[in-house]
């Protein structure tokens, strides 16, 4: 292909010597030009100049909400390691690898699934004290209802409970208390009539899972009804998204001791007071005050469900298919088995299975070299702070100091592959080849041990919050570090035979978006070592805010099917797109000016600087469908792929430039928010009655009262 390709160059006259004609540069160049839209002005649409045709090319796949490079690695991701597990071809010594490959089987094994049906979940219910839903509750048990709900099975119901670093002291581990309970992904699908639609499939949802259990049609629909309520009570109670970005204010550190004094004083006079602090914008609730405690155990159980329910039977599948379809406008998911499967396990022995994963796919050279990019990029934003007229010398310097601090962790970390070690991490925890419910079951008990082992421990600052197969990367505010796994330094990120500047478009603009996380308005809050303090001076503060207005601005203005992004909320990862750019571009101009211009890919008729920007955008491309989009808007802090790429680019003088976009169109408005970016920048069956009589009314005021002793 090269020497025909060649052939044809000086046929027309094209200088060959300036042209990559490698077997991987006429692959890619390729799969660039099968994904461009040649007929869109870049001046006016990036986005559909650069992923035109593989939208065409790329349809949603059947059962798919969303589509996108992100989902096609890490479908090759997943091809990799069925192959591993359902062949052994594997490390036999080490254990944790047997029992990835174990739980995987389990997994499986639909015809023990379907023979055990939904008498796993009922047995569960019985253990736990029983569900008014499906069989008598005993009224006493409330908090040990409670502490094996939320402890063991990591249902977490109310709030959530657990053991992470201190923010303010990033030495020491605490338990942290936030905010919870809520099934659906936003708040405000239960709170914005316009989700009428998915709130009732969410009810039919409840419904059928209650019936499946044993439970009577009627009582179980009057019932799951007021357990929506309260949920819909706690929405409206819940901060939304947007207001939770300044973690000073929702930092609040107490003792247990405070804490207990703080509930018991809310609670004393009147346990009815917990009650009406839930149900103040919802009367529907207040006729059930005498049977709240009723109620709260029957959500209690219900969140119980929702943890077991996905490891059951065909049945409970197809049920949250009818709910799926509303949320995120797929038909029945038409995802192979094994695919879930895989899913699973890297969720419970993600570790495990990325050892089998690095040690078939991993380029050992692949680390080194993007530390070095890494390094490359550090240098190139460090020097766009000099560059920053508002802040004060004092910050410029901190920040530089920060940016130094920053450590990466590349590929996997050094423990997986060492058989001892890895088997230390799930020592302890059982796994059998055909039980794929009480596996289940077993992980959340032995991930609940280990969090709480955590607590009088130092924080591992090692610690991977991502699997090593995980197409993705993130950057730990309290460790000042940044990850990335194995399985995004692959193409179209990165490939050490493809020209620099499509792996300065690709991983580079990830890693500069990774690296300048710690510079934009919640990362710029915490210090080199990780503590959330402040560290500049308020005259930078200041105008670092007022700068970031016009991000917020900018980004809300944008639309997905006539619906408006939340700039507030998607700021930081705005930030951090903006950062990411200008920070790789300029790397990978450095390296050019000490390495000398590439030679340019064929049948583009793209400059290299041009090819840069077209192989950051191409990340991008994505297809999904109009709920998908919605759910995104809600819930998602990053912004629709199609602004992740217009947004950024439409700020990036050096890519109107190089395409020599006008001023005043589209891609070059000549509002650029710039300055802000230059600094950040860079997922009961006979249907009893409650009885109203004094022995309850006692059981739930001592079981309000024993709620806020726990608490």
């Amino acid at each position: 292909a090269g020497l025909l390709l060649a052939s044809l160059l000086a046929l027309f006259g094209y200088p060959s010597r300036n042209v990559c004609l490698t077997e991987a540069c006429v692959t890619v160049a390729s799969k660039i030009v099968e994904s461009l839209d040649r007929t869109i002005d870049p001046c006016q649409d990036f986005y559909q100049y650069a992923c035109g045709g593989w939208i065409r090319k790329n349809p949603l796949p059947d059962g798919r909400s969303r589509w996108s490079t992100f989902n096609s690695i890490w479908d090759q991701n997943q091809a990799v390691l069925k192959h591993l597990l359902e062949n052994g071809t594997f490390n036999s010594s080490s254990e944790a690898e047997k029992k990835a490959q174990f739980y995987y089987l389990s997994c499986l094994n639909e015809q023990h699934i379907e023979e055990l049906g939904a008498q796993p979940l009922v047995d569960l219910i019985t253990k736990t004290g029983g569900w008014n839903i499906t069989e008598p509750w005993d009224k006493d048990n409330f908090m040990d209802v409670l502490k094996t709900v939320s402890g063991p099975y990591r249902a977490q119901p109310f709030f959530t409970v657990g053991v992470s670093v201190d923010p303010k002291n990033s030495n020491s581990n605490v338990i942290q208390v936030d905010q919870s309970g809520l099934f659906l992904p936003s708040r405000d699908y239960y709170l914005n009539k316009t989700n009428e639609k998915v709130l009732k499939a969410y009810l039919d949802y409840m419904v059928e899972l209650g019936l499946l259990l044993g439970g009577d049609k009627n009582s179980t629909l009057s019932q799951m009804q007021q357990i929506l309520d309260f949920e819909t009570a706690l929405a409206n109670i819940t901060v939304p998204q947007d207001e939770r970005r300044d973690e000073e204010k929702i930092y609040h550190k107490i003792t247990i001791a405070e804490l207990q004094i703080l509930y018991i004083k809310f609670l004393v006079l009147s346990p009815s007071r917990f009650l009406a602090f839930l149900l103040l914008f919802n009367s529907r609730l207040v006729s059930l005050h005498l049977h709240f405690c009723y109620l709260l155990n029957n959500y209690m159980i219900w969140n119980l469900v929702q943890k077991g329910a996905p490891s059951l039977d065909q049945r409970f599948e197809n049920a949250q298919d009818k709910l799926l379809e509303s949320l995120y406008g797929t038909k029945k998911s038409c995802t192979p088995r094994w695919q879930t499967c895989i899913g699973n396990t890297d969720d419970t022995l993600g570790f495990a299975l990325g050892a089998l994963f690095v040690k078939a796919t991993f380029d050992k050279h692949s680390k080194e070299i993007a530390e070095g990019m890494i390094n490359e990029i550090r240098t190139a934003f460090k020097a766009a702070l000099d560059d920053l007229s508002w802040m004060d010398e004092q910050t410029r310097q901190a920040a530089k100091d920060k940016a130094d601090a920053i450590y990466d962790m590349i590929g996997f970390p050094d423990f997986i592959l060492d058989p001892k070690e890895l088997d230390d991490v799930y020592d302890g925890y059982e796994v059998s080849e055909d039980n794929f419910f009480q596996n289940m079951l077993n992980f959340y008990n032995f991930s609940a041990r280990v969090m709480a082992d955590q607590l009088r421990k130092p924080p591992n600052k090692d610690q991977w919050s991502m699997t090593p197969p995980t197409v993705n990367a993130y950057y730990m505010p309290t460790k000042n570090g940044i990850v990335f796994p194995a399985g995004i330094l692959q193409a179209p990120f990165y490939a050490r035979d493809h020209p620099k500047a499509l792996n300065f478009g690709g991983i580079g603009v990830v890693m500069g978006h990774e690296l300048t996380h710690a510079f934009d308005d919640q990362g710029r809050e915490y210090d080199k070592d990780g503590n959330l303090r402040p560290w500049w001076q308020n005259s930078s503060v200041d105008a670092f805010k007022n700068r970031t207005e016009c991000m917020v601005d900018q980004y809300t203005q944008y639309t997905i099917n006539g619906e408006h992004i939340n700039g507030k909320q998607t700021l930081g990862e705005n930030i951090a797109d903006n950062g990411g750019l200008k920070a790789a571009y300029h790397a990978y101009r450095s390296w050019v000016k000490t390495n000398g211009e590439e030679k340019r890919l064929p049948a583009l008729n793209l400059t290299n600087d041009q090819l840069f920007f077209v192989g950051f955008a191409q990340v991008w491309c994505s297809v999904r469908t109009p709920e998908s989009a919605h759910e995104g808007l809600m819930t998602d802090p990053h912004s629709p792929p199609k602004y992740r790429v217009i947004g950024t680019l439409s700020n990036s003088p050096d890519f109107a430039e190089h395409f020599q976009c006008p001023l005043g169109s589209p891609m070059n408005s000549g509002h650029r928010c710039e300055e802000a970016e230059m600094l950040s920048s860079i997922w009961e069956p006979t249907g009893r009655r409650y009885h109203q009589d004094s022995s309850f009314v006692h059981h739930c005021d001592l079981a309000l009262r024993q709620l806020g002793a726990a608490l």
